[in-house]
């Protein structure tokens, strides 16, 4: 049950380092960005007690073999993983905004769907759609990046324009790329038995004015994947979707009383129930990438981060 759940590392030429929920990145130099996946599991925006075993790695790799089938497409940060946990590129300045891609009414488009709503940060949902059914067509429906754990909140394209968050020129850069990847993402997911359902792309700027995609991609975290097999099925008896993505954890917390909210307790997670979610992030992986998932050596993890991290950067 050995995780890496934080990391104080010291690195030459290290300018500073920045923490988020699961991914903590080393700034090299203003140059370069080490981002080092943790094992913290994230729900809710509230951070778990207790890691899961190779979620990091599981991440890591994922949008890592993600990045590189897509680079063809869109240029990216990556320049290498000198380790299951680490991605190395280069740095950029991200904008301010996520870009959600949704080919389904799931998740947040279907509760605002429920309660009646038919526009989506600007964007008409038709009348007449079940939870779950596919959009005639996908729809890009972006959320402002908060910063210190608050919750992202929806925007629309006008209100990114009006406020400046976003020039134009670049935005509709970051329309093309996001349905680029989407529909990459799609065809990789097919040829899986999935369906993409809905994802998230972050972007950023180098040094030379150059739009990249950085981040995570096509991972379980971001994104929500259906099985194929049966969905219309499901569907048409208004069965729940077999789902591969981390609204598991999510269920399971709110079954026991959980939903981040004021005063709620995280419940206890046993060994047990954090093998299990280890199993399935592992199960997770093989589903998405159809390749067999080889644990790393974690006996020294933080250590072994660290050498090869030093390995890199002394070259």
């Amino acid at each position: 049950m050995n995780t890496i759940t934080d990391t104080n590392y010291n690195f030459p030429n290290q300018k500073s380092v920045y923490k988020g929920k699961v991914r903590e990145v080393y700034n090299i130099n203003d140059e370069l960005l080490v981002m080092i996946a943790t094992d913290r599991l994230s729900a809710f925006d509230v951070v778990m007690p207790r890691g899961i075993p190779f979620k990091g790695q599981i991440l890591n790799q994922i949008a890592t073999k993600m990045m590189k089938a897509t680079e063809d497409l869109v240029p990216n940060w990556l320049i290498a993983t000198p380790d299951p946990n680490v991605a190395v590129g280069h740095l950029c300045d991200p904008f301010k905004v996520e870009m959600v891609i949704r080919g389904y009414l799931s998740g947040h488009a279907a509760r605002e769907y429920k309660a009646g709503k038919r526009i989506l940060c600007g964007v008409s949902m038709p009348e007449g759609m079940k939870e779950n059914d596919k959009f005639p067509e996908a729809i890009i429906t972006p959320s402002t990046k908060a910063d210190n754990g608050e919750h992202d909140e929806d925007i629309s394209r006008e209100e990114i324009l009006s406020k400046g968050i976003v020039s134009e020129e670049d935005y509709l850069i970051l329309e093309d790329y996001t349905r680029k990847l989407f529909q990459r993402g799609t065809e990789i997911a097919v040829k899986q038995g999935l369906i993409l359902v809905d994802t998230k792309y972050e972007f950023g700027k180098t040094k030379e004015g150059k739009i990249v995609l950085i981040d995570e991609i096509h991972t379980p975290d971001s994104s929500r994947y259906f099985y194929a097999e049966g969905y219309e099925e499901r569907q048409q008896n208004n069965e729940a979707q077999k789902q591969l993505s981390k609204e598991f954890v999510r269920q399971w917390l709110i079954s026991n009383g959980f939903q981040g909210k004021e005063g709620q307790q995280i419940p206890e997670m046993n060994d047990d129930y954090i093998r299990s979610v280890s199993e399935r992030y592992i199960e997770l992986y093989e589903n998405i990438t159809g390749v067999s998932f080889v644990k790393a050596d974690v006996s020294e993890v933080e250590k072994r981060i660290e050498r090869n991290i030093l390995d890199y950067l002394g070259k």
